[in-house]
């Protein structure tokens, strides 16, 4: 499976700088991309499993915390520009903390795809997104059980995080889709980005999962833990959680990541990354 992945030729000049991270042009973005891709299609499915349940996991912390500001702040207009930092918290633990987040495979894994494009590769690709996909719905929903606890948290915060849930739980099949694309592909920016940035890259996840929440976008593993809390508590039920929510973001995100953000750097790159 490597070796077929692996069949894009590179000069020894590019393939230095690859390695080092310079010379950044799109192409060699793009080859970074695809190496990391290559090595995350060759991971063991134990490896994916725990590192997506811990993804899972951690990312509710986005939930969690966002409904502490929520709770900390007045209501007033402006509010939003404070709450939604809290947002930021699961995406930059999650992200740099190199655990396996669905929405970041589907750039990651997808351009490995290409030049040539395969059945063996593909069918590696959908292995890897229901093992993460998954994996994420296992972590936010022991994430949701756990805050079932309300014991652990002050009355206040329990109160924000049914009004945040709530707010998720509210918006119908063509909104979770249509605002699920902004999601993926800012996402797939900050993917795309992060060989670039260097030692910047804790502002640059910060800036970009804080206009997702600031844009009130659909993220398809936070609100899993969002939903799945509702869920428990019986204030929510499965149709609204797999049919209303889960599927028509899921959907949205890869359209942003994949279709989108992927495609179209694809199509940059295409007449390029044959050239040595």
């Amino acid at each position: 499976m490597k070796s077929e992945l692996n069949s894009q030729k590179l000069s020894y000049r590019d393939r230095m700088a690859v390695e080092e991270h310079e010379r950044l042009s799109p192409r060699l973005l793009y080859e970074i991309i695809r190496q990391d891709g290559i090595e995350e299609l060759s991971r063991p499915t134990k490896a994916l499993l725990f590192s997506g349940i811990t993804a899972g996991l951690v990312i509710t912390f986005s939930f969690i915390f966002k409904a502490i500001f929520t709770a900390y702040t007045p209501d007033e207009p402006w509010a939003p520009l404070i709450t939604n930092m809290g947002y930021t918290v699961g995406f930059l633990l999650v992200i740099l903390g190199r655990m396996q987040l669905f929405t970041e495979n589907t750039i990651t894994t997808v351009v490995p795809l290409f030049n040539p494009l395969s059945l063996k590769k593909l069918l590696a690709v959908a292995k890897l997104w229901g093992t993460v996909f998954a994996a994420n719905l296992i972590g936010t929903t022991l994430a949701a059980l756990f805050l079932q606890n309300h014991h652990v948290f002050n009355p206040e915060f329990v109160v924000a995080m049914k009004e945040i849930a709530h707010h998720v739980a509210g918006m119908s099949v063509s909104d979770n889709i249509l605002r699920g694309i902004p999601a993926g592909i800012l996402i797939a920016s900050v993917v795309w980005m992060m060989p670039t940035v260097g030692n910047g890259k804790f502002v640059m996840i910060f800036f970009f999962i804080y206009l997702i929440a600031l844009g009130d976008f659909t993220h398809v593993v936070v609100g899993s833990a969002e939903m799945a809390y509702l869920v428990i508590q019986g204030e929510a039920n499965l149709y609204g959680y797999f049919v209303t929510f889960l599927g028509p973001t899921a959907l949205g995100n890869i359209l942003g990541g994949t279709v989108v953000f992927t495609m179209m750097i694809y199509g940059q790159v295409t007449d390029e990354i044959g050239k040595k």
